[in-house]
């Protein structure tokens, strides 16, 4: 009888000991688990809470300067988060072609911080085709938006 009592006493010390080892690692894992879920969470706010309209007329002549050569768009922050208004924050294509940071300005035009429904005037130093349709892609902080426009010959 002693033997068995030691022998079942020895099985379930071993056995808490297994539990004890993979409840602390389970802890681990939750813990890890959650943290990326709070960062990717923020990110996915601030995603959310970014919008943007290019608000200039694909109709008008003020968009493409064929004697300057460059493009003027005006694009308003149309969502809750103050916007960066800087070259290296926002990614442009025109015409599915990247357009380098050091190719285009944006000034916010009422010289204050791009907040939500502030107009930022984004000149892009580019030469287009005349007599062709174009289409510009604007992009910050995830939020994306396209303008196309017809340049007259």
């Amino acid at each position: 009888m002693a033997g068995d009592s030691v022998s079942t006493l020895i099985l379930f010390i071993a056995a808490m000991l297994v539990a004890a080892g993979v409840a602390g690692t389970l802890i681990t894992n939750v813990n890890e688990l959650s943290n990326s879920v709070d960062t990717q969470s923020s990110d996915v706010t601030d995603k959310i809470d970014t919008d943007i309209e290019i608000i200039s007329d694909p109709g008008s002549d003020a968009v493409y300067d064929s004697n300057a050569e460059n493009v003027t768009l005006l694009v308003k922050n149309t969502g809750r988060e103050t916007l960066a208004a800087d070259s290296s924050a926002i990614d442009v294509l025109i015409d599915g072609s990247y357009v380098s940071n050091d190719e285009f300005t944006i000034t916010v035009t009422d010289d204050g911080p791009w907040r939500s429904g502030s107009v930022a005037e984004l000149e892009i130093d580019r030469s287009l085709a005349t007599g062709e349709e174009h289409r510009i892609s604007v992009t910050v902080n995830g939020a994306e938006e396209v303008f196309e426009f017809y340049v007259q010959p």
